[in-house]
């Protein structure tokens, strides 16, 4: 059985390799149980975790476990930890445990260039990424694959974040300008695709914000009665979902206006499984707003963590 470093797997993936796979996948057969989270104490100050996310398909079987240890002080320990283990589908031999919280990073951002790829108008050329976190980088890479971006502008609440997102890209990327953007209402304006990837509580993007033709990824919100934008962006925005199931459990930026009663579940156009399947409805004109909401799904994990394994064994 092969052990997979985070090192291993930031040198095995790649873009647009990794959306194609996730692509292939959704569009093809799998099985998901449910996801468990366990906490580990009863006592309501406590909120230490422990989870598994499974996952099969054809090819491979995996489970993704971390552990989340909020309370975790000084660098001997982190908050989080994550491996995901991989069986072979046709005899059940163990092939790889593979580092989860690199895959993680991947796949999160590679579904963000996946909703970009099947949303987004073909022409885009500016994408404006709100949050500076360990994910941003990866968003870009993401997107910049799938669609001919010149032009990225980072926004973050702390500008010194911002602006060492924006050295790294310029320094990685070649025939792509990144700026910092400072404020957020006039980067929406110019922005082709907008990506949200923050720990905001409240709406950050609004709907009057955002022009005709633009494509919106809310990513950073799990809380059903959070969200990254407000209930006038869903209203106007053909609405998609990674999954209905997950949406309607976690996303408040669906969950809020259906609890106004301006948004019904039925108006969700797809989730992933149908975009990919070539069965849903995508976008039909230039000038129409969509809005992919992503919560995070363990078939993700499998087809990152299956792809880096592949990779490293060749």
């Amino acid at each position: 059985m092969k052990i997979i470093s985070p090192e291993e797997v930031h040198a095995a993936l790649s873009y647009p390799a990794l959306v194609d796979a996730l692509q292939r996948a959704y569009a093809g057969q799998f099985s998901m149980p449910p996801r468990q989270v366990h906490m580990l104490d009863d006592d309501p100050g406590n909120n230490n975790a422990f989870a598994l996310l499974p996952s099969w398909n054809d090819d491979v079987i995996g489970v993704k476990a971390f552990t989340y240890f909020p309370d975790n002080k000084g660098p001997e320990y982190k908050s989080l930890y994550s491996k995901i283990m991989l069986f072979d589908r046709q005899h059940g031999e163990p092939l790889a445990l593979v580092d989860g919280t690199s895959v993680t990073f991947w796949r999160t951002a590679g579904i963000s260039g996946l909703a970009t790829r099947l949303l987004a108008r073909e022409d885009s050329e500016t994408l404006l990424v709100l949050g500076t976190g360990n994910l941003s980088t990866y968003i870009i890479r993401a997107n910049v694959s799938v669609r001919p971006v010149k032009k990225v502008l980072v926004w973050g609440r702390t500008a010194d974040k911002a602006a060492k997102v924006v050295e790294q890209m310029n320094a990685e990327l070649e025939g792509v300008t990144c700026l910092v953007a400072n404020d957020i209402k006039s980067a929406c304006a110019e922005a082709d695709i907008v990506v949200a990837a923050t720990g905001s509580h409240e709406p950050l993007v609004m709907g009057d914000w955002i022009k005709p033709g633009t494509h919106t990824d809310f990513i950073g919100n799990h809380h059903a009665t959070k969200r990254e934008c407000d209930t006038a962006l869903v209203i106007k925005a053909k609405v998609y979902a990674d999954s209905r199931v997950n949406a309607f459990k976690e996303a408040g930026e669906i969950l809020v206006p259906i609890s106004e009663g301006v948004f019904e579940p039925e108006d969700i156009v797809a989730e992933l499984t149908e975009m990919c399947a070539g069965t849903a409805t995508l976008r039909e004109s230039a000038d129409e707003i969509t809005l992919f909401k992503s919560i995070g799904m363990a078939l993700s994990d499998l087809v990152g963590a299956s792809l880096a394994y592949r990779t490293v064994i060749a």
